[in-house]
């Protein structure tokens, strides 16, 4: 037996939040993302929830913690920073090309997680 479910990646980004059902549903209007586990909990929320953005698998469950930030390369950042401005996300970021390769922006979801969404446009200065 593999030691991962089939598709998954080695690592995927957990997040603690007050509402995974709204969590669930900003992934799958704004990134595009398609639900794959979910365990309600006793007391009528969700324990665990998971869903699949390209080809990353991102966990998460309801509780109090600190806000996430995550970094998603996209094949169109910008029309992915729109449709987060129209699902009620605010900027951190504008999106720009700030001369390390990428063309990228920050917004923070509803929930208060910060997606950095990002797209390679050139190579990265040496260091």
């Amino acid at each position: 037996m593999a030691y991962k479910p089939q598709g998954y990646t080695d690592l995927s980004p957990y997040l603690l939040v007050k509402d995974a059902e709204a969590v669930l549903q900003f992934c799958e209007t704004v990134f595009g993302a398609t639900r794959l586990r979910v365990f309600p909990s006793e007391q009528g929320g969700i324990l665990h929830a998971e869903c699949r953005i390209g080809d990353t698998v991102i966990m998460m469950g309801e509780a109090e913690g600190p806000a996430a930030m995550l970094h998603l390369y996209l094949a169109d950042p910008d029309s992915a920073f729109d449709g987060a401005l129209a699902a009620g996300a605010t900027v951190l970021q504008p999106m720009m090309e700030k001369g390390d390769g990428d063309r990228r922006g920050g917004i923070r979801a509803p929930d208060g997680t910060q997606w950095y969404l990002a797209r390679q446009i050139g190579s990265a200065p040496e260091a």
